[in-house]
Order: structure tokens, then C-alpha cells, then sequence
């Protein structure tokens, strides 16, 4: 069995490859003027992406073995990485002030796998493994919240007119935008799917390759990334599902745009309400 240090020795060499790859990736968004739908290019922010995760990685692992030693600490440190988790997802998806919703999707996946996990002593309340498991569902989550969001209003925005065309006929707003909302909130747990079908084929997942170096046998190690990519599974389609409730609802949204889209102000000379409260066209 091969040791951690054997594979992947931190040394000088590996700082100057981890710099070219960064520069690389840098780089290749450069050249392809990858941008968001507001013209920000993703150059800048990708390696800025790549120094702060190499200061948090250097901060978390001085901190860590002082972290799981009391179990105090140990929640503290997991409300933490919630709080940043729900900030980062809450401020992709929208700009205003209801970036905060986000913390509802994300609890509402992790909390009730994390506490079935602790209930049947699956998992301790160890530091050494409540906090990768905690991580690693919380990043899932994440990811979901993300994609969905982002997805459900740019074609809340883009389809707007159907929304309208909806509510005409007499749909209420909710079930007007989740007609449209749906399908395209749904398409953030295909990288999961995909994930998991294709484990053991395409790719060893991370928790598998850890567990092998770290001298576990490879049936333990499978059945641990067997239940990753389950629970991973279970708290993406339940934050999906969140994420496409509050969005239909008026709740998380962007700024005021066109009048089928959530959060959008309409003039008040007709009698049809939104769900925030503002006359309708």
C-alpha cells in the first residue's frame, strides 16, 4: 500500500506544478473571454478562486486537530462552514437581499442526513469524521443550490412572456413560474447522477482514493463512497426541490425585471396580484 506522502509529496515541486496549472486554468478562460451573462469575465475570478483555496486549505489544516478536540469547537467550526456555504450560494443566485433563502435549501438537505447519521452511529461526534462527512454533504448542497437557482430565474427571465401567458389564463403566479422553473432547475442533479452512475467506471471519487491510502480495505472504501454519493444524492434533490419552492414563491429572487419573473413590480391599473404583493398587469 502506497503512502499518502509517496503519491503526493508537498515539496517545491509541487507548489510550482499546482502554479502552472493555476496559471493555465487562468489563462484558458482568458484566451476563450470566458465571461458570466453580465460580460465578468471568469479569468480573474478563477485565480482568485485558486490562491484563496490554497490560504483556507493552510489555515483549516493548522486548525483542524485543535478544532476536533472539544466537541463545542467542533460545532462551531460546522456553523461556519454552513454560514459560508449559504453567503457563497445565496450571492450566486441573486444580488438583493434575499440571498439569504439560500440557508433554507442547504439546512434542509444536510440537517436531516447529518442527524440520521449521528442518531444510528454511522457517524460519531468525532471532529476526524463528522467534519469531512459534514463538508462534503454541505458542498453537495451547495452546488445544487447554485445551479438550480441560477437556472430557475434565468429562464424565469428569458421566458417571461409565458409566465404571463400563464397567469392570463388563470394559474396562479406559483404554479405559473413552476411550470417553466422546473425543467431547467431540475438540470442541476444531473452532475450527481452522472457522478454516481459512472463511479468505479470513469472515476474514483475522493473518499475512496482516501480511505485506500489510508489503508482501508477496498470493500470498506466502496461502501463508504456508496454512501457519499447516496447522501450526496438525497440532499441535492431535496435543496433542488426547496430551491424551486421559494423561487416560485417569490421569495428568492433578483431585481426587478420583466413582470412574469419573481420580485418584478407591475403596474397597478389591473387587479392580478404577485405574491410579493405588488398589482399586476
Amino acid at each position: 500500500m502506497l503512502a499518502a506522502e509517496t503519491l503526493l509529496p508537498v515539496n517545491a515541486t509541487l507548489g510550482a506544478v499546482l502554479a502552472v496549472l493555476l496559471v493555465a486554468a487562468a489563462g484558458a478562460a482568458a484566451l476563450a473571454r470566458l465571461a458570466d451573462a453580465r460580460g465578468r469575465g471568469y479569468a480573474r475570478p478563477v485565480a482568485l478562486a485558486g490562491l484563496r483555496a490554497a490560504a483556507q486549505l493552510a489555515a483549516v489544516s493548522a486548525l483542524i486537530g485543535w478544532v476536533v478536540r472539544a466537541v463545542p469547537l467542533l460545532l462551531c467550526f460546522l456553523v461556519l462552514m454552513f454560514a459560508v456555504a449559504v453567503r457563497t450560494a445565496g450571492r450566486r443566485v441573486t444580488d438583493n437581499r434575499t440571498w439569504w433563502w439560500a440557508a433554507l435549501p442547504i439546512g434542509a438537505g444536510v440537517l436531516p442526513v447529518v442527524l440520521l447519521l449521528l442518531l444510528t452511529g454511522l457517524v460519531p461526534l468525532k471532529g476526524i469524521t463528522l467534519i469531512p462527512v459534514t463538508g462534503i454533504l454541505i458542498g453537495g448542497a451547495l452546488t445544487a443550490t447554485v445551479l438550480s437557482g441560477r437556472r430557475a430565474l434565468d429562464e424565469l427571465r428569458t421566458r417571461h412572456g409565458e409566465v404571463e401567458a400563464g397567469m392570463a389564463l388563470g394559474l396562479p403566479d406559483r404554479e405559473a413560474r413552476l411550470e417553466i422553473a422546473r425543467p431547467a432547475a431540475s438540470d442541476a442533479l444531473l452532475p450527481g447522477l452522472d457522478q454516481t452512475r459512472t463511479v468505479g467506471l470513469v472515476t474514483l471519487p475522493g473518499a475512496f482514493v482516501g480511505m485506500l491510502l489510508g489503508g482501508a480495505s477496498p470493500v470498506l472504501a466502496g461502501a463508504v463512497q456508496l454512501f457519499v454519493l447516496v447522501g450526496l444524492m438525497a440532499v441535492q434533490a431535496v435543496a433542488v426541490a426547496v430551491v424551486l419552492e421559494l423561487i416560485s414563491r417569490g421569495l428568492l429572487h433578483r431585481d426587478a425585471g420583466p413582470a412574469g419573473e419573481p420580485g418584478a413590480r407591475r403596474r397597478p391599473w389591473r387587479s392580478s396580484r404577485t405574491l410579493n404583493g405588488a398589482e399586476g398587469e
